[in-house]
């Protein structure tokens, strides 16, 4: 794991120095508090931090974010204490944790998205937090917990409110909405810091905030940059993204960057993204477009056997190894064109679609309009009257509604000929179990439903802005998984989308309003008008790839049914490996075998990689150890 970047965050006090001494083996930095003692220990590249100074007090910011040390120094004079200290962090943009030092108290949180995390631990007597969660399993000897493996089993990231559960013993996760508060003897408790918008922007009245949130997103990742690449799919997220990139800033800082693009051509002789993608190179007559050959760019599922090991290096399962061998073509391919920086366009379908559970608030709230736009929709994608009704009439509360999942677990998905009905208004997606999991696996995952469904609230009180909410924290948690493969490899990945401030001024927006019948992300497409060409915006379909991933498990079978004989997974009572490689070898895999492929594949892969002890047996210490 040498080559991971990672920090871990200790409070200011000698349980956190004697903490230091056990993490020091793996760390290459070291920045101190104001009282000497270490605050963060770990290794990253240059850059990566920025600290500033006011007397006693620290400020940091982790990641991604043009601020300077001086102006943080700024900032860090305006602190009276570390609880407060969101109030300086006011204005910043990009990507980042945020931390504060003042007084011997510590303060630290992630993104509201999930793309920056935070975990924590208890290390010789003191709470030791964390960007990564095996960093913490490493110090303390952790093992897997195989009721959140388990979980992972029914997709991979978990979904809300399973999300905030760590796959490993005794390592606690950080809400993505909370901060901890670390003391200086080293008791910790958390926070809220973060509070979804409220939806009641009309969207004419919130495209200039979307449009200066997302220039300044994008505008993050360019400073202090030579050359960055990013996905030119012909999709409306990854095209704005370029145009943003590389139109002319206002910030003589900022300065003008390289960019390079890449779209990889589909299988699928129907998908119109390339000529989409096409018409967007053609505006960008600079720009060097990268696009690799069939024979370059690997199908899904190729070379699973080289993940293991080092070659997985993710604190927690993930479905990415189905494209694994294409992210190491894609890091090739742009690092060696001088890129550390890869912009993707995850995060807009989230922002500037509705989902189909808006539609439950709407007819509420506004029952005309909402009838109006529902026989619309009805009329282009044929609902049924009688279902779409019955959906609607659903009054169940957040807490009912994982009831219910939870005693469906294993009911069979419906026919593939009854799946074209009217779509779901719940509270979200009443996943399954895969059909090759294992009675102990069903309980566990049903448990912790259960146990949600007692405690658990909705992100918000609109169905539609709950669901948008949920599916921003699935992206944010997949990016970071995804950044920590690239990373490791040369090659950062971001998704502007997906940034704080971007998030709030999409979600600020009245959630019927972020889609209309008939145009496509009308708030995106008018956001990037003027910076994005019109016959660019003109695009109201997307592309869709099954056919790459048919072909891809056709010619791939082999590997997959032979990893999963003799499966770890199988051997710690989670799985039948013997009916995952049954369902693999069918003619016809059922729909709900191969939905559930890629989150099993990649908790196997990840398992297998995690059976060695990360470090040794004598330098791990949990707490209560002399």
């Amino acid at each position: 794991m040498s080559g991971d970047v990672w920090f871990t965050i200790l409070p200011d006090g000698e349980p956190g120095v004697a903490a230091a001494q056990l993490l020091r083996p793996w760390a290459t930095e070291t920045i101190n508090h104001h009282s000497g003692r270490p605050w963060l220990v770990g290794s990253w590249p240059e850059g990566q931090v920025t600290v500033g100074a006011a007397g006693a007090r620290r400020v940091a910011v982790i990641g991604r974010c043009p601020v300077t040390a001086d102006e943080l120094s700024a900032r860090a004079g305006r602190l009276r204490d570390a609880e407060n200290a969101e109030r300086i962090a006011h204005g910043l943009s990009g990507s980042f944790h945020f931390l504060a030092s003042v007084d011997g108290s510590v303060r630290a949180r992630g993104s509201a998205s999930g793309v920056r995390r935070l975990f924590h631990t208890r290390v010789a007597g003191a709470t030791v937090a964390a960007d990564r969660a095996d960093r913490l399993a490493a110090v303390t000897g952790a093992s897997p917990d195989e009721r959140i493996l388990a979980a992972h089993l029914l997709t991979s990231p978990l979904p809300y409110p399973l999300d905030d559960h760590c796959v490993w013993q005794g390592v606690r996760a950080v809400p993505s909405f909370d901060c901890l508060l670390i003391d200086a003897d080293g008791r910790a408790r958390t926070r809220r810091w973060w509070t979804p918008p409220e939806p009641q922007r009309a969207w004419q009245d919130g495209v200039p905030a979307v449009r200066a949130a997302l220039t300044a997103a994008v505008d993050a990742r360019s400073a202090g940059e030579d050359t960055v690449s990013a996905d030119l799919t012909g999709g409306l997220d990854s095209t704005s993204l370029c145009f943003l990139a590389t139109r002319e800033k206002e910030q003589p800082r900022l300065g003008g960057v390289r960019l390079v693009t890449l779209r990889w051509q589909s299988l699928d002789p129907d998908n119109d993204d390339a000529i989409w993608a096409m018409r967007a190179t053609a505006h960008l007559p600079d720009i060097e477009h990268v696009t690799p050959t069939p024979s370059q760019w690997p199908l899904w599922y190729s070379d699973l056997t080289a993940l293991t090991g080092d070659a997985v290096p993710t604190d927690e399962p993930g479905p990415w190894v189905r494209d694994g061998a294409r992210m190491s073509v894609l890091c090739r391919l742009m690092t060696g064109r001088g890129s550390r920086l890869h912009l993707m366009g995850g995060g807009g379908d989230e922002l500037f679609s509705s989902s189909p559970p808006h539609l439950h608030d709407y007819v509420r709230r506004h029952p005309l309009a909402a009838w109006s736009r529902i026989r619309t929709q009805r009329a282009a994608q044929h609902w049924p009257l009688g279902q779409l009704l019955r959906q609607l009439a659903d009054g169940r509360t957040f807490g009912q509604w994982l009831t219910a999942w939870a005693q469906g677990l294993t009911t069979p998905q419906p026919p593939p000929a009854l799946v074209r009905g009217a779509p779901s208004t719940a509270w979200g997606v009443d996943l399954r179990m895969p059909p090759w999991a294992s009675r102990d696996a069903t309980e566990a995952v049903r448990d912790l439903l259960k146990e949600a469904a007692d405690t658990a609230e909705p992100l918000a009180p609109q169905r539609g802005q709950h669901t948008a909410l949920a599916c921003v924290r699935t992206g944010g948690r997949g990016l970071r998984l995804l950044d920590q493969v690239m990373s490791r490899q040369g090659l950062g990945l971001a998704a502007p989308y997906l940034d704080d401030q971007v998030i709030e001024a999409a979600l600020a927006i009245r959630v019927a309003e972020r889609s209309t019948p008939g145009r496509y992300k009308p708030v995106l497409a008018e956001a990037v008008r003027g910076i994005v060409p019109d016959d660019v915006l003109r695009r109201n379909t997307k592309g869709e790839y099954s056919a790459d991933f048919h072909v891809g498990l056709r010619r791939n079978r082999a590997g997959l049914v032979e990893l999963f004989d003799g499966s770890w997974l199988a051997g710690a009572g989670l799985i039948d490996d013997a009916a995952v490689r049954a369902s693999l070898l069918g003619v016809h895999p059922t729909p709900e075998g191969l939905r559930s492929l890629s989150s099993s594949l990649g908790s196997e892969i990840w398992l297998r990689a995690r059976s060695a002890p990360i470090c040794p047996p004598s330098t791990a210490i949990a707490e209560g150890a002399p």
